[in-house]
């Protein structure tokens, strides 16, 4: 009789064993979740200086392509590609670096070089004619990389990329500008945020 009890008392302490395992399991997993969706939650609310950001401050970059006309030299006037690199090479003055530079900057450059004996007097305007495109990632349905039109808003950007998937969340999602290194938040219950070349767009999952 006693190994009979015996019996089911380590019976009964196995169950108990094993239950108390799995609830353990189940909730490391459920942290490990909650960590995960918290991953990006140290990333800074976006600035009120980026919320504003337009191309008017807009800085050169690979990929964008450039139509520069100089008056009364149809040989120079043409368009060129800002390389991988940074660079436009021109005619008669070799490369100047553009990327990272405004349009104002490299047209002063380019004016200022035409200068140096090359053009008497040189007129130079500098307009873009195809910006570098910006990239989506995460739970979209259609991530990847997308042709830039002017003035599209973070929201319109996710809509081209065929809107959220289930498991989105869709209240923040995170921001990297072309000229910074880290995200920014961006809350779609707040002021629209406009979309540059370059931009790098993120969408989180939500967990809860």
């Amino acid at each position: 009789m006693d190994r009979k009890h015996d019996g089911a008392g380590r019976q009964r302490r196995g169950l108990v064993t094993a239950m108390a395992r799995t609830i353990a399991g189940a909730m490391a997993g459920a942290a490990a979740l909650m960590l995960g969706g918290c991953a990006g939650a140290g990333a800074p609310p976006i600035s009120t200086a980026e919320v504003a950001a337009g191309l008017e401050s807009y800085h050169l970059g690979a990929g964008d392509r450039v139509r520069v006309t100089v008056f009364n030299e149809p040989t120079l006037t043409g368009e060129y590609n800002i390389t991988p690199g940074g660079a436009l090479a021109f005619p008669l003055i070799g490369v100047v670096a553009a990327g990272g530079r405004t349009i104002d900057a490299v047209q002063q450059e380019l004016t200022t070089k035409l200068a140096e004996g090359y053009v008497n007097d040189p007129r130079v305007s500098v307009e873009v004619l195809n910006y570098r495109p910006f990239y989506i990632l995460g739970e979209v349905n259609r991530p990847g990389e997308y042709s830039y039109a002017s003035g599209m808003t973070v929201e319109q950007a996710i809509a081209r990329a065929g809107g959220f998937t289930y498991r989105a969340n869709e209240k923040t999602v995170f921001l990297r500008r072309q000229t910074g290194k880290a995200e920014s938040a961006v809350s779609l219950r707040s002021a629209q945020v406009a979309v540059l070349p370059g931009d790098t767009i993120r969408i989180g999952e939500r967990y809860f």
